[in-house]
């Protein structure tokens, strides 16, 4: 059994979910003499026609913080299943996906990377356009530096390819998905970030995106998540989600919203600055209650996302307003370019 915390919870929660969660192995990681499953869980209705959600973390070795949100998350869900009938309402009528630790062998080696030396968010085939910051950009110097891309011309990275795989298999089949992917370390407050990455071109579903965080702002007014494309902050190469949002735009009658939300981890440092001396600190909430602050927030998050995904036909714009929405969107993310 492995000894990877995380990895020990996921599996607990599998023996837990037994009769509700469908569960499969995408592939095996290896680190050193350990080896390690990527595993893929599903709840709900698989039919494609029903709108469809995924939840991503552990992308990062380093955040284990946001595999820790999804499986908070997923666990009430599974406790949940013997007791609350609304859920089980939902679940009829739309697809759950998660994929809470994409990376289990850099988490287990304590490495933003894979135990290849390989950044999985610099690692898809899509370059940027124009300027990108030096290194953190993406790179291919060497696998020893933060943010390498991998090789030239080489394959994605075996956890990426699992990743994509899900995605195709079980959201761009439906005719409406979101994808939420959760990392930490970027900054003093929450962000939800949207492509492009790669791109300061705005998307063709901003509208769509305006809509949901306004439709959020009004159910809780004092979240503090600020929203806006990743762009804005800076550009790099191989972003997976700009690679795979450019796929789905194949298929005009699909929409898909993949969105990156982005907890502050500066601001748990700012409050407890000894956390600077550990790797781990740096990334992830290390006093006990603010953990569990951390998990109780974003949950609120996540399930705002899986009940607006499920209901998106009442919400999404459509005609003369949509394009009204786009306009104002453009505005306010893409004045200053």
């Amino acid at each position: 059994m492995s000894t990877l915390h995380e990895l020990l919870e996921l599996e607990k929660i599998l023996e837990l979910g037994r009769g509700h969660l469908e569960s499969r192995v995408e592939c095996v990681v290896s680190a050193g003499d350990k080896h390690f499953p990527v595993y893929r869980l599903a709840l709900g209705n698989p039919d494609p026609n029903l709108p469809a959600i995924g939840f991503f973390g552990g992308v990062h070795g380093l955040e284990r913080i946001g595999t820790q949100v999804l499986l908070y998350f997923l666990r009430g869900l599974i406790t949940r299943m013997d007791w609350d009938n609304n859920l089980h309402h939902l679940l009829q009528n739309m697809r759950l996906v998660f994929m809470p630790l994409v990376n289990p062998g850099g988490m287990w080696q304590s490495t933003r990377c894979n135990p290849q030396g390989v950044d999985l968010m610099r690692n898809a085939p899509i370059e940027a356009s124009g300027k990108v910051p030096f290194l953190l950009g993406g790179h291919r110097i060497s696998p020893r530096i933060p943010w390498y891309r991998g090789a030239a011309g080489a394959a994605m990275e075996i956890e990426n390819q699992a990743l994509c795989s899900t995605v195709r298999d079980e959201l761009l089949t439906h005719p409406f998905s979101i994808a939420v992917d959760c990392h930490s370390g970027f900054g003093l407050r929450d962000r939800v970030w949207f492509p492009h990455a790669h791109s300061i071109d705005p998307i063709a579903h901003l509208a769509d995106i305006l809509t949901l965080e306004e439709l959020f702002q009004q159910n809780y007014p004092n979240n503090r998540y600020l929203f806006e494309p990743q762009s804005r902050q800076y550009r790099t190469h191989g972003d997976v989600w700009d690679y795979l949002y450019l796929q789905a735009q194949q298929d005009k009658n699909r929409i898909f919203l993949p969105l990156t939300l982005e907890m502050g981890s500066w601001l748990w440092v700012k409050k407890n600055p000894r956390q600077l001396f550990s790797l781990h600190g740096m990334f992830n909430p290390s006093v006990e209650h603010r953990l569990h602050r951390v998990l109780r927030r974003h949950t609120i998050w996540l399930d705002f996302l899986m009940r607006a995904a499920g209901s998106f036909d009442n919400w999404l714009p459509k005609g003369p307003h949509r394009n009204r929405l786009q306009e104002r969107a453009v505005a306010r993310w893409y004045r200053s370019a």
